[in-house]
């Protein structure tokens, strides 16, 4: 007997999707977008952009069917690969007008477009209650603020809760470079963060 999709791991998804079962493909979408989308939004600040490279992360995901390492956890490749697209994305939009990038799905199987359309509809529902309160839309303006490099690890570490070594896998860099990067990002927004409430309490 065939267990159901939510009863399979990561791993046992992708071997299926592998072997041609696009229903797989769609259980690991459902898995990790809500979290997926929230990373994109506070790491790109751009809502103009989130959704292209929101989409643009499963793309690659949904055309990588031979190259998947069954051995490594889906979850850090899935935000390595959503991190390169953003800082791509970042430095496209800084160097010239912001373009369009959803046009590479034009290409593909109509299957997946129909799958695509599906998420906008429930992807950002429990992030988007959670801005209705106005401490994290405080909190959200200072990490906001913050250099790329610092607002990348501090969203990995404490909204998505990143080991170390994770965060080294999807950002490329030593363990050292990540505990020292932390600190560094922690002291930042513990300061800019005082500063913010200070001004918001002197109006």
């Amino acid at each position: 007997m065939t267990r159901p999709f939510e009863q399979l791991t990561d791993a046992e998804l992708l071997q299926r999707y592998m072997q041609g079962d696009e229903g797989a493909f769609r259980e690991i979408v459902g898995r990790y977008k809500n979290s997926l989308y929230a990373f994109l939004k506070q790491f790109l600040n751009r809502t103009d952009l989130v959704e292209d490279v929101f989409q643009e992360t499963f793309l690659q995901l949904f055309t990588s069917r031979e190259s998947f390492d069954l051995n490594r956890p889906l979850r850090p490749w899935l935000f390595t690969i959503a991190a390169n697209k953003a800082k791509d994305t970042l430095r496209k939009s800084q160097r010239t007008s912001a373009v369009p990038i959803g046009a590479i799905s034009e290409a593909q199987d109509m299957s997946f477009d129909e799958m695509l359309s599906t998420l906008g509809s429930d992807n950002v529902s429990p992030y988007d209650k959670l801005e209705e309160n106005e401490t994290v839309h405080r909190v959200n303006e200072v990490i906001a603020g913050m250099p790329e490099n610092l607002r990348e690890i501090l969203v990995l570490a404490y909204f998505h809760k990143f080991s170390y070594k994770q965060m080294a896998d999807v950002l490329s860099i030593p363990i050292g470079t990540v505990k020292s990067r932390l600190h560094t990002a922690v002291a930042r927004f513990a300061k800019d963060w005082k500063a913010t409430v200070g001004s918001k309490e002197v109006k």
